[in-house]
């Protein structure tokens, strides 16, 4: 079966809050069946890691289930980034795989912070906790120097998913090239810090994301009850994943504002010249290799964090109560989730909220992440239209809040976050336009005022 004839496609999609396995259609990009459970991280052990063996046994079960009904005919795979997968001689896992928000000793942070390359080589800030993926590395050599000794293969973290099921070991370069420290994006190649680590030699080979790495191993074909050959792809990360279907739609200039446990945004057709670091702005690299413009912060967490407290709220009554919180300028501070953003070091406060409704609080929550995916925008230089992928797409007040910010039309693509459909595109079916709901700009009273107000509040 060529790659265009598929009619329908697996895709292992792990984010860092939940883990799913979706079926796509090939003909109209529709979601046919979704399986899913939360990615739970394991307290215990050297560090606090994910459950490998037990995504495995989610994926394996699913996959099984998905071949009787509705079947398909490929599988890809896209996965959260600031992961790595060491393998031993065996391409067992010699060290558990780290969960990014596991915060390193201080003497372990400042030897990394010296060992490092400069922004300038590797378009890539310096994070908190493990989101620099040499930072992991660094971690796991310097603080567990014999298990590290048995590391033969280390494997991104979509690609590691591909190597149990085809036992083929490769790296990727999305996933590389993802604040990393790993990857130079302008020459297209690793980093010095790969040296400096002295792990070139333990690096898989580089595949691209669209490469069949194989089939499904027979005897995993066996247990899943597959009845032909199913070749496993290579895999991207996930934000590059959202990423892929507009650049093959559309042309540049435009931004992409991928919305998940993160908010990613990406300038399309930017450059990198004006990028500040200690704003969580970087390099992302595309599938085709390409360096774009990004910047990010924890919105989804957020959000989250803060519908926990407030409660359920109609997305109506959100935006009847936005004129009063604009009026009275409640407003709330970032950051929410500290460690990362275009705000860094700023503790979360509210502003003006004293006795005020949940749907006033609801509203002003909305305000605050219009507001900081604007500011994230403006970093990155973005131009044309914002496409909203993934939860934030369902959003109808953060939508016409962000187009009156930008003063641009915001294209919201609701019903997916876009991951599994831009991983699917890697086995090379035909792209499917989607539904998507045009939001244009519109004056909002008093919301200029607003806008600046908060600035000076943060500062």
């Amino acid at each position: 079966m060529t790659a265009s004839s598929y009619r329908r496609i697996a895709v292992l999609d792990i984010g860092k809050t939940n883990a799913k396995v979706v079926v796509l259609d090939s003909a109209t990009g529709a979601e046919i069946a979704v399986l899913k459970r939360p990615n739970i991280a394991i307290k215990k052990g050297p560090y606090p890691h994910y459950d490998i063996e037990a995504l495995w046994a989610f994926a394996l079960d699913a996959l099984k289930s998905l071949a009787r009904e509705p079947g398909f005919d490929a599988i890809s795979i896209t996965t959260h980034g600031a992961a790595a997968a060491l393998l031993d001689r065996n391409g067992a896992l010699a060290m558990p795989v780290i969960d990014y928000e596991h915060e390193y000793p201080e003497a372990i942070r400042d030897s990394y912070t010296a060992l490092r390359p400069s922004f300038a080589e590797t378009f890539s800030p310096r994070l908190a906790m493990g989101l620099n993926v040499g930072a992991q590395l660094h971690y796991q050599k310097s603080v567990f120097p014999q298990q590290f000794a048995a590391v033969e293969t280390i494997l991104t973290y979509a690609q590691y998913w591909a190597a149990r099921l085809t036992g083929v070991a490769a790296n990727e370069v999305t996933s590389l090239g993802c604040h990393t420290d790993l990857w130079n994006p302008r020459s297209g190649t690793y980093s010095s810090l790969v040296d400096r680590l002295g792990i070139r030699a333990l690096m898989a080979p580089i595949r691209s994301a669209f490469d069949a790495l194989g089939p499904v191993l027979p005897e995993i074909a066996a247990a899943l009850g597959l009845s032909a050959p199913v070749p496993v792809y290579c895999g991207v990360h996930d934000s590059n994943a959202s990423l892929l279907p507009h650049l093959v739609h559309r042309e540049a200039p435009f931004a992409v504002v991928s919305t998940g446990t993160w908010v990613i945004n990406f300038g399309v057709g930017g450059d990198l010249d004006h990028l500040d670091p200690s704003r969580d702005a970087l390099a992302n690299v595309d599938a085709y290799g390409r360096a774009v413009p990004s910047s990010r912060f924890m919105g989804g967490r957020e959000f989250e964090i803060l519908s926990a407290e407030i409660g359920p709220v109609d997305d109506e009554a959100a935006w009847a109560a936005i004129g009063a919180v604009i009026g009275k300028g409640m407003m709330l501070l970032p950051n929410v989730a500290p460690g990362s953003g275009p705000f860094p070091g700023k503790a979360s406060r509210w502003v003006g909220a004293e006795a005020a409704s949940r749907e006033k609080r609801f509203a002003a929550v909305c305000l605050y992440l219009a507001l900081m995916t604007d500011a994230c925008l403006g970093l990155i230089g973005a131009k044309g239209p914002v496409i909203v992928e993934g939860p934030f797409a369902l959003n109808n007040t953060y939508l016409k809040l962000l187009a009156a910010l930008t003063g641009r039309v915001v294209v919201a693509h609701p019903g997916s976050t876009g991951t599994s459909q831009g991983a699917a595109l890697l086995t090379g079916i035909r792209p499917v336009s989607g539904a998507e709901t045009h939001v244009p700009p519109s004056e909002i009273a008093g919301l200029k005022v607003y806008r600046d107000r908060w600035f000076a509040e943060i500062e």
